[in-house]
C-alpha cells in the first residue's frame, strides 16, 4: 500500500469511528459536551495507531490477521477505558462504555465494508 493510500484508509477509518462512536455515546443516553470531546480525542489518540499498525501487519507479515486484530482492539479498549475513568463525568462504568463502543464501532465498520465496498 503506498502512503497516500494508506493517508486515505486512516483518514476514512477516523472518520468512520468518530461517527459510530458519537452515534454510540448519545444511543446510550450520554449528552455531556466535555465527554463527548474526550471521546473524540480518545479515539484521535487510539484509532490512527491502531489502523496503522493493522495495516503494517497486513503488508509486512503472514500473521492470521484474527491474531493481530484481537490485541490491537483491546488496547485500544484498556487505553480508551482508562482514560474515560480519569477524565469522563458522564461515563460511570468507562472499560464496559468503550468495549461497547468498539464493539459497536468495529461491527457497524464490518458490516460497511461487506455491503458497501
Amino acid at each position: 500500500m503506498d502512503s497516500i493510500a494508506l493517508l486515505k484508509a486512516l483518514a476514512i477509518s477516523l472518520f468512520l469511528t468518530l461517527a459510530f462512536e458519537t452515534a454510540f455515546f448519545f444511543i446510550v443516553g450520554k449528552r455531556d459536551k466535555k465527554d463527548l470531546l474526550l471521546l473524540v480525542l480518545v479515539n484521535t489518540l487510539t484509532n490512527p495507531l491502531v489502523v496503522l499498525l493493522y495495516w503494517l501487519a497486513l503488508a509486512y507479515t503472514n500473521w492470521n490477521m484474527i491474531l493481530v486484530i484481537i490485541p490491537l482492539e483491546v488496547f485500544a479498549v484498556v487505553t480508551e477505558g482508562y482514560i474515560y475513568k480519569k477524565n469522563a463525568k458522564s461515563i460511570k462504568r468507562p472499560f464496559l462504555f468503550s468495549l461497547a463502543a468498539n464493539a459497536f464501532s468495529y461491527t457497524l465498520g464490518l458490516l460497511l465494508q461487506t455491503f458497501v465496498f
